[in-house]
């Protein structure tokens, strides 16, 4: 879950700490199905859901490396109301789970000599990215791939873990979220469409294939656990023409959708920009920036999108100092884990309904705590 701008920071935070199967038939066979229209509602004035869900960020991809098997069970077992499995599609039009389609800095694929003419430059969202792509890539060559830790400096203790697991499809992170819903407990997926503007540009278009893999599932209304979740807005007001799944607006404290459908986000956020997105979408996902920036005093924006029918999930809570503001750091270390849990509560008191975390055992437990006063 990463815009462009984020995507820098990202960039940023790594040169710093340096310093320091239904998918698979659909593409077998191209044939796209086109579901009937079910537009999602939103009620007039949104009141805070409670219990606010607990969305595992990548996983629990503090713990273990993201957009894998394994980081996406480790926060099932953590208690996670949801998983989410960032998207991007093979050459052979196959989802697979992944924080950009540019593996370079999640996978093995240096490492593999039969890959290194495959190495190359492509301008995604106007940014220059240079390594091995996904669309580059059929599913069957992937897979023999391997996942690594993206922020090794950072998480040192999931370096131990590179090499150990594949680069999932999206088909594998249904089928464990089914395998986990038992008694009585439903674990949901909540989906990102990465690029996708970019995809479709270059031949490999994500909103029916992904209307229909879901599907398929048997999710296709609002009582469904599912979400999908873009940066972009015409993606998602394709997907609401297609599907009665819940829609979140992701959004940023800068910049603007990569699909220019707005001028910014700034002019989203705006009373008549919520209102604008209700129209189509069932929340909004935005930066915590957007909602409290640091120590400074929190925004009006819990309270203006609720006023406008739109339910807040923000992302991203991690536990690292440095993504925490500075009263809520522990020492000067960047690594060191500071105090995760109070910036949860500071959120959670505002009224937000649901929340991203890399550390989905930490926020369970905080929400857990809160609903039983």
């Amino acid at each position: 879950m990463t815009h462009s701008s984020t995507a820098k920071a990202a960039q940023t935070v790594a040169a710093l700490l340096l310093s320091l199967a239904s998918s698979a038939a659909i593409a077998q066979t191209g044939a796209m199905p086109h579901p009937v229209p079910a537009p999602v509602t939103t009620p007039a004035a949104a009141q805070p859901l409670s219990p606010p869900i607990v969305i595992a960020h990548r996983g629990a991809s503090g713990l273990r490396p993201e957009h894998t098997i394994a980081s996406y069970t480790l926060a099932i077992e953590q208690g996670a109301d949801f998983i989410e499995p960032d998207l991007v599609l093979t050459k052979d039009d196959v989802f697979v789970a992944r924080h950009e389609n540019d593996i370079t800095g999640t996978t093995d694929v240096a490492k593999h000599p039969e890959f290194a003419a495959r190495r190359t430059t492509k301008v995604i969202d106007g940014e220059s990215h240079t390594g091995w792509f996904t669309e580059d890539f059929t599913l069957t060559e992937l897979k023999t791939l391997r996942a690594v830790e993206r922020l090794p400096k950072l998480r040192p203790g999931n370096v131990k873990y590179d090499g150990q697991f594949e680069v999932p499809t999206l088909a594998e992170v249904i089928a464990l979220a089914k395998q986990h819903s038992v008694g009585g407990r439903v674990v949901g997926i909540y989906p990102e469409t990465k690029h996708p503007s970019y995809f479709a540009r270059i031949g490999h278009p994500m909103e029916a294939r992904l209307v229909a893999e879901l599907k398929a599932a048997g999710w296709d209304k609002p009582s469904d656990p599912v979400f999908i979740q873009s940066f972009e807005v015409d993606n998602l007001k394709r997907i609401h023409a297609m599907t009665g799944l819940r829609l979140i607006q992701l959004m940023d404290a800068s910049g603007g959708p990569a699909d220019h459908a707005v001028p910014s986000y700034a002019a989203m956020v705006t009373p008549e920009g919520l209102k604008a997105v209700a129209k189509y979408a069932y929340g909004i996902g935005p930066g915590l920036a957007m909602i409290e920036n640091g120590d400074a005093p929190p925004t009006t924006l819990v309270a203006d999108a609720h006023a406008a029918g739109l339910r807040l999930h923000p992302w991203t809570f991690r536990a690292e100092n440095i993504f925490l503001p500075p009263s809520l750091q522990t020492g000067t270390d960047p690594a060191v884990h500071g105090r995760i849990e109070d910036a949860m509560r500071r959120y959670l008191a505002l009224g937000i309904d649901g929340f991203f975390t890399d550390f989905p055992g930490i926020g369970v437990k905080v929400r857990n705590a809160l609903k039983e006063k």
